[in-house]
C-alpha cells in the first residue's frame, strides 16, 4: 500500500506542474511581452520549488488524475485549448536526439556554458568540453554547434555536449575524405608496433610503417610530433577503425613524374638519384618515382665485396643508364661507367720489370690476386713466390688484405691479365749455384726430411739436395734412410750433380769415403781363405762379418756345421765374389774348392786377354755408371714430386 500511495503522490505532483504550465499559457494571451517574461520566470521559480519539494507523505490540495490533466481546462473550450497549444508548439524548434544542432550562448561562467537551442528549456555544457582557444573567443549571443544527447533527463534537463559534436563532425569529415579521396591533416602522436598513431580531429587513426613514405623508413621516432597530410585508405565506422596513408599522396604526385621519366629514358643517359636501399647484390636508386638497380659489379671497376663500401643510404649521386626494358620497366644503372677505364694506357702505368705495390684481394690454390688499383688486378703465381722454398699454398706467405711489393712480369692487355712476381725482388740463389756447390765438392748439411727413397739435406737456407737411399752406404743394404740417419742430424755429403733447370741437387753420403769394394776385390777373390764372425742367422744360412768390414753369406748347404749361432767364429773360403751386386758367397765344402779355383782362373785369364782397362775404357764405364745412376735418381725425383 505504501508503494501505491507514493505513485499516486508522484502523479499528483506531475498534475500540479501541468496545471501551472497551462496557467502560464493563459496568462500569456492577456499580458504584454514583458508580463509574459515575468510570468514564465514565476512559473519557473514555482517549478523549481515544486521540484525541490520534499514529499512528507501527506496529500495537500485537490487530487487530479492523469486523464483530468490531459483534458481541456474548464475555463477554455476545446477549440481555444487546441489553438493555444498550437501557438506554443510553434515557438519550439523541431529537433531530434543524437544530432548536431545550432544554439546560441546565453551565458558563460567558470564551470558551465548555457546554450539555447530554441527548445522549451536551455542546456548546460561544462566549459572543459570546449577547446581553450575557442572558449576564449566565445561570448553571450554567439552561435555554437552542439550535440543533442537527450531532450530530457530524469530531472527534465536538456542534455547537450560540445565534445560529442566535435567527435561526430570528425567522423563525418573522415568519412567524407574516405569517399572522395580528399586530403586531411593529422598529428602523429606516438609510435606503436608496426606504425604510428595519428590524431585526426581528436580520433586516433593508424598509420602503418609501410605507408609513411615511398622509401623505407629507418627512423620512425623522427616522425613523432609532426603534422602531415594523409589520405584515408580504410574506414570501419562500427569498429571505429581508421587507417591512413601518407605514401599514397606521394605516389600520386610521383606518378606523373614517373611517366615522364619512363617516356624519355634511354641507355647512355646520366641521371641523378638517391640511394633507396642497399642489398648484397646491389643498390636500388630512386630516380624520382622510378627505381633502378645498380648492380654490385657496376659500382666500381675494382672488386667490391660489400656495396656499403661505396655508397650510403639516402646519398644523392649521378648514375648512367646501362639498359632499359620497356616491357618490364626495369632500369639497369652503372656508376663505374662514369669513370675512365683503368686499363687505358696500362703499359705506361705499369711497365714490365717495374716494382709495384698492391693489396691481396683473393687467394687461390695456384696463387694470389693483387689489386694494383680499382679495376686492375694481377696474379702472383705460386711458382713466382720463392726461388728456393717449396710452397704448397700461397697462404704460407701472404694473407688477404696484405699490402705487398711485387714486380710486373707480363701484361696481356687483350685478356686483361697481369703476371706478377715476388721472388724477383731478390737475387736468384741458383744463378751461381755451380760456383758455390761444384760437382764433386764436399759439404756439411742438416737432414730436413726422410722419405722411402732418400734423404733431403739443407745445404744452406733455401737450398736443398737429395741423397738417394742407394748413396747412403757402400756396404749396407739400406731399406729405409732412418736406418742410417736421423732428422736434424748433421751429415757430410758430396755434390754428385746439379740440375739447374729443375732446381735440383743430387747428393751422396757414401762418396765421402773411398769405395771399399775395390779393396774387397783384391782380398776376397774366389778361393781366398777367410775367417769371420756370425752376425745374423736365417733359415737358409748365416751372414758373416769379414775383417775389412765386408759382409758375406754362407748357406747351410755349403757349411759343415749343422747350425749357426750369432757370435760363432767360422773359417771358410770365398766361393763367389760379385762387386756389382755387392755379394760375397762363402763355402766350407772341399768339393767347392775346385769350383773356386776354376772361377779364379777365369778371372785371371780375362785379365790377360783384355789387359788393364785404359783411361778411355774407365771413362766409358764411368759414363755408363753415371747414366744408370741418373735414371735411378730420375725415378726417385718423380716419386719425390708425387709425394710433395
Amino acid at each position: 500500500m505504501t508503494e501505491e500511495i507514493k505513485d499516486e503522490q508522484v502523479e499528483e505532483t506531475k498534475a500540479e506542474e501541468s496545471m501551472e504550465e497551462v496557467a502560464v499559457e493563459e496568462a500569456t494571451e492577456d499580458t504584454t511581452a514583458e508580463e509574459q517574461t515575468s510570468a514564465e520566470t514565476e512559473a519557473a521559480e514555482e517549478k523549481a520549488e515544486t521540484m525541490t519539494h520534499v514529499f512528507t507523505g501527506e496529500v495537500e490540495g485537490e487530487v487530479y488524475s492523469f486523464d483530468d490533466l490531459q483534458g481541456p481546462s474548464d475555463e477554455y473550450s476545446d477549440d481555444e485549448y487546441s489553438e493555444m497549444m498550437g501557438m506554443y508548439e510553434n515557438t519550439l524548434n523541431e529537433i531530434e536526439e543524437k544530432e548536431i544542432v545550432h544554439g546560441r550562448i546565453v551565458s558563460i561562467d567558470e564551470k558551465y556554458v548555457v546554450v539555447d537551442i530554441g527548445f522549451k528549456s536551455e542546456g548546460i555544457i561544462a566549459v572543459n568540453e570546449f577547446p581553450s582557444d575557442l572558449l576564449e573567443n566565445m561570448g553571450p549571443g554567439d552561435e555554437v554547434e552542439v550535440f543533442l544527447d537527450r531532450v530530457e533527463d530524469k530531472d527534465g534537463q536538456l542534455i547537450l555536449s560540445r565534445k560529442k559534436a566535435d567527435i561526430l563532425q570528425a567522423w563525418e569529415t573522415i568519412e567524407d575524405s574516405h569517399e572522395n579521396d580528399s586530403v586531411i591533416e593529422g598529428y602523429i602522436k606516438r609510435r606503436i608496433k608496426g606504425g604510428m598513431v595519428v590524431d585526426i580531429f581528436g580520433i586516433d587513426a593508424f598509420l602503418p610503417g609501410s605507408q609513411i613514405d615511398v622509401r623505407p623508413v629507418r627512423d620512425f621516432d623522427a616522425y613523432v610530433g609532426k603534422t602531415m597530410e594523409f589520405q584515408v585508405v580504410k574506414l570501419n565506422m562500427a569498429a571505429e577503425n581508421v587507417v591512413v596513408s601518407h605514401r599514397a599522396l606521394i605516389e600520386s604526385d610521383l606518378e606523373e613524374q614517373r611517366q615522364e621519366i619512363l617516356e624519355t629514358i634511354e641507355a647512355g643517359q646520366v641521371l641523378e638519384g638517391a640511394v633507396k636501399n642497399i642489398t648484397d647484390f646491389g643498390v636500388f636508386i630512386d630516380l624520382g618515382g622510378v627505381d633502378g638497380l645498380l648492380h654490385i659489379t657496376d659500382l666500381s671497376w675494382g672488386r667490391v665485396d660489400d656495396p656499403n663500401e661505396i655508397v650510403q643510404l639516402d646519398q644523392r649521386m649521378n648514375v648512367a643508364v646501362i639498359d632499359f626494358d620497356e616491357k618490364s620497366k626495369r632500369v639497369s644503372l652503372g656508376l663505374k661507367q662514369l669513370q675512365p677505364h683503368p686499363w687505358e694506357n696500362i703499359h705506361d702505368k705499369y711497365p714490365e720489370g717495374n716494382k709495384v705495390q698492391g693489396r691481396v684481394v683473393s687467394i687461390a690454390d695456384y696463387g694470389a690476386f693483387i689489386e694494383l688499383e680499382k679495376g686492375v688486378e694481377g696474379l702472383i703465381h705460386i711458382s713466382e713466390m720463392s726461388w728456393t722454398q717449396h710452397i704448397k699454398h700461397p697462404s704460407q706467405l701472404v694473407d688477404k688484405d696484405d699490402i705487398i711489393e711485387c714486380v710486373v712480369l707480363n701484361i696481356n692487355e687483350d685478356e686483361k691479365k697481369i703476371s706478377l712476381g715476388v721472388k724477383q725482388l731478390e737475387e736468384d740463389p741458383w744463378a751461381d749455384i755451380l760456383e758455390r756447390f761444384p760437382v764433386g765438392s764436399k759439404h756439411t748439411g742438416i737432414v730436413r726430411n726422410l722419405t722411402n727413397f732418400g734423404v733431403f739435406v739443407e745445404l744452406e737456407p733455401g737450398i736443398d739436395g737429395l741423397i738417394h737411399v742407394s748413396d747412403l752406404s757402400w756396404t749396407e743394404k739400406v731399406e729405409h734412410p732412418n736406418e742410417v740417419v736421423d732428422k736434424d742430424q748433421e751429415i757430410e755429403v758430396v755434390i754428385l750433380g746439379v740440375d739447374f733447370d729443375n732446381r735440383r741437387i743430387t747428393l751422396g753420403h757414401k762418396q765421402v769415403s773411398d769405395n771399399p769394394w775395390e779393396q774387397y776385390a783384391k782380398e776376397y777373390a774366389p778361393g781366398a781363405n777367410v775367417e769371420g764372425e756370425v752376425v745374423k742367422v736365417t733359415d737358409k744360412g748365416a751372414f758373416v762379418e769379414l775383417p775389412l768390414g765386408a759382409e758375406a753369406f754362407i748357406s747351410l748347404a755349403k757349411a759343415t756345421e749343422e747350425e749357426f749361432k750369432e757370435g760363432d767364429k767360422i773359417e771358410a773360403f770365398v766361393l763367389n765374389f760379385d762387386e756389382n751386386s755387392k755379394n760375397i758367397e762363402l763355402s766350407q765344402l772341399d768339393s767347392d774348392k775346385t769350383s773356386a779355383k776354376k772361377a779364379k782362373k777365369r778371372v785371371q785369364q780375362a785379365d790377360l786377354e783384355t789387359g788393364a782397362p785404359t783411361l778411355g775404357e774407365m771413362s766409358g764405364l764411368g759414363a755408363l755408371k753415371e747414366k744408370m745412376e741418373a735414371e735411378e735418381k730420375a725415378a726417385a725425383d718423380k716419386a719425390k714430386d708425387e709425394e710433395e
